[in-house]
């Protein structure tokens, strides 16, 4: 690990940035350029002690889950990244693994949704980043890890939990779905990739997914209707749109309902829970 370099680049990186570049306001006048550390600290889910303490060349070595909250956090590019593991003394994630780096792209669109629920998304599924909205609603993905992290494994091996977000007479359609866009994701990544890996343990656990998988539907969405149920808001119909990569890796999902209807108001009820769930957190 070189923590000169390591700290020289953070700091770098955290300089070039701007508050409206990670969907922060500008706050009060600031007497130097780019985040503060606290705010990077906040946006990678670490303390700021922790944080600074990098930024010093004193910290200890970051792990591999850390570094990837860095990458996402100051919106790195897949080189920048790359270079971040390498001074801390790791290897880099494999890119083929989408989750190990998320688009920045995508992360800037997402940085500018702040009144409806919207999340980046692996082609497995995989949740990778969350807006407050859509933590509210789904519940904070960020503690996943594993196959827990596909919403398909989810709903077929843990689906008490999975489930309660949609109406039962929905499940059925929505088992389909993901069953459906995980074939599509075989189809893009082979079967001997971590797509086949994933359809082998959820076809180990569970039965309906098997037969469900027997039946050789393909097919990815990209914009559905539905109805999703919050515990404390009740039924909230959505329309869902979606905006893949050019590489189809990775998919920004955003949630919307028509202006002015009542699950536009309870959408904007649901931004203000996520925003003071987030708020306690910090």
């Amino acid at each position: 690990m070189d923590r000169a370099a390591l700290a020289a680049f953070l700091l770098s990186r955290r300089s070039g940035l701007r508050p409206a570049d990670v969907g922060l306001s500008a706050g009060p006048r600031r007497r130097t350029p780019g985040l503060r550390r606290e705010e990077v600290a906040q946006l990678a889910g670490m303390s700021a002690d922790y944080y600074t303490r990098l930024e010093q060349s004193r910290g200890p070595q970051p792990s591999t889950q850390m570094l990837s909250s860095l990458v996402r956090a100051l919106r790195l590019t897949a080189d920048e990244g790359d270079y971040l593991f390498r001074v801390a003394g790791h290897s880099p994630p494999d890119r083929s693994f989408a989750g190990e780096h998320v688009a920045p792209g995508l992360l800037r669109v997402l940085d500018r949704l702040e009144d409806t629920p919207a999340m980046i998304l692996s082609l497995l599924g995989e949740t990778l980043v969350q807006n407050g909205p859509a933590k509210a609603l789904f519940g904070d993905a960020s503690a996943l890890t594993g196959w827990a992290r596909s919403d398909a494994y989810r709903w077929f091996v843990s689906p008490y939990d999975a489930r309660s977000r949609y109406p039962e007479s929905d499940h059925e359609r929505q088992a389909r779905a993901l069953v459906a866009s995980l074939r599509a994701a075989i189809g893009v990544m082979g079967n001997d990739s971590r797509a086949g890996a994933l359809v082998r343990e959820i076809s180990r656990q569970s039965p309906e997914f098997v037969a469900l998988w027997a039946e050789h539907e393909v097919r990815r969405r990209f914009e559905d209707h539905k109805v999703l149920i919050h515990p404390e808001i009740g039924e909230i119909e959505v329309d869902c749109q979606a905006l893949f990569t050019e590489d189809q890796s990775q998919v920004l999902l955003v949630l919307t309902a028509p202006p002015r209807s009542e699950a536009a108001s309870k959408l904007e009820l649901l931004a203000i829970l996520g925003t003071q769930r987030f708020a306690s957190e910090r």
